[in-house]
């Protein structure tokens, strides 16, 4: 009888997943199609917080662009593998729904592959709007999963607790914050809508 793959909470199972995520970072672009640094146009000087980073996919490109990146995790260990990527990152082990910064810090933060890991976005979206510079941009994914992807660790195959978020209910929630939505850009696979990315302006 196969075992039941365990299901964990996102400390836990990134921690677990750290030293073997880089491996999907194919699989993990595949979900953006090229979209989202775009987006961002010209950083340099920036002050961005990449909340949620795990092991840096975004925030090393956007340092080797200028930007003054703060990565924010709350995975010790996948900032341990980002450490080890970038010397001009300031790394911070954190909660996005507690973030541990003053208001108004950031011309930037952007999120990707974050909000399928809350049941309720609507506290971290508060949360960007406290630390945003006023004109400040948000940049959010939100990916079409409606069930946990398997993971690989050094402790066997896991899942990480995810929930699935309709694109309407995702506007509601940033509108009802006072964000303006600046851009919405859908990426897809044949038909079906695979991931909306969403930059909203404070």
């Amino acid at each position: 009888m196969k075992a039941k793959i365990k299901i964990l909470p996102s400390d836990q199972g990134y921690n677990l997943a750290a030293k073997n995520y880089d491996k999907k970072e194919k699989y993990l672009n595949s979900f953006e199609q090229n979209k989202v640094l775009p987006l961002l146009a010209d950083v340099a000087g920036q002050k961005i917080l990449d909340a949620g980073a795990g092991t840096g996919r975004l925030a090393v490109e956007l340092a080797k662009r200028g930007a003054f990146v703060t990565a924010l995790d709350i995975s010790g260990e996948m900032l341990k593998v980002l450490a080890g990527k970038s010397k001009y990152i300031e790394l911070a082990v954190g909660d996005v729904e507690y973030m541990p910064f003053e208001k108004n810090a950031f011309d930037w933060v952007m999120s990707a592959f974050v909000i399928v890991h809350l049941k309720d976005p609507t506290r971290f979206f508060d949360e960007v709007y406290r630390v945003l510079k006023d004109g400040g941009k948000f940049l959010v994914t939100n990916i079409n999963q409606k069930e946990p992807p398997e993971v690989e660790t050094q402790e066997g195959v896991i899942k990480i607790e995810s929930y699935y978020h309709r694109p309407e209910k995702i506007r509601e929630i940033l509108e009802s914050l006072a964000f303006k939505i600046e851009k919405e850009v859908i990426t897809k696979d044949g038909c079906v809508w695979v991931n909306k990315i969403i930059v909203a302006v404070k």
